[in-house]
């Protein structure tokens, strides 16, 4: 099961940017593309999970990368689901589950942690972040879902982008942009400023 809310703060959500940034607001578009240093950014919202699958079955998306879920499971009328990812071109998914309804129909699978074998953070409904520590070694080649995504952009030239080392790099970067705008003291509704100056050893150390 993904960290949910975590990643719709860090803008695993196609119709928000990270850290509660949003599309349509030209002041938060900026302020984004300056902090990553892009000016590619993406202008408009993406389609949403339902959207997505109903664009696939439509022949409008050639590849899809699923993390963390089943959708063949997990999302409504799932035999349209099933459907639209036999349609799809090349569908990745990364799991930590070898053989799921999913698995079965991916071009290429990458193994994941579990829950238990990962160290981050998690969001809970409160949207309390709490610090999670791996309690279990990784089986086989399974890594962290940060990892491949960082290793899957190395290869496609994006190096300096995602020269991430350590999850708490990450981490600190999220904090660093949730401190835009809230430098003058008129608060946005998220903001870890109080986090900016973690270093790796502070980031091993919180708690809980």
């Amino acid at each position: 099961q993904p960290n949910a809310m975590g990643g719709r703060e860090v803008g695993g959500l196609a119709n928000t940017l990270a850290a509660h940034f949003e599309f349509g607001d030209p002041q938060s578009h900026q302020t984004v593309s300056e902090f990553w240093h892009t000016d590619s950014l993406a202008t408009r919202a993406g389609l949403k999970a339902i959207d997505l699958f109903d664009a696939m079955n439509e022949g409008k998306i050639k590849a899809v990368w699923i993390m963390a879920t089943n959708p063949v499971v997990s999302l409504p009328d799932s035999e349209k689901i099933k459907t639209a990812l036999e349609k799809c071109p090349f569908v990745v998914v990364s799991d930590c589950i070898a053989d799921t309804e999913t698995t079965r129909l991916a071009d290429v699978v990458l193994p994941a942690q579990g829950w238990s074998e990962k160290s981050g953070t998690v969001t809970n409904s409160e949207r309390r972040i709490s610090r999670q520590r791996r309690v279990l070694p990784s089986p086989g080649e399974a890594k962290p879902d940060w990892w491949i995504l960082k290793e899957v952009a190395q290869k496609m030239g994006f190096k300096d982008q995602f020269d991430h080392r350590h999850e708490g790099q990450i981490f600190k970067e999220y904090c660093e942009m949730t401190a835009l705008g809230n430098e003058t003291g008129k608060a946005r509704d998220l903001c870890l400023i109080g986090l900016t100056k973690l270093d790796e050893k502070g980031y091993g150390e919180l708690t809980p």
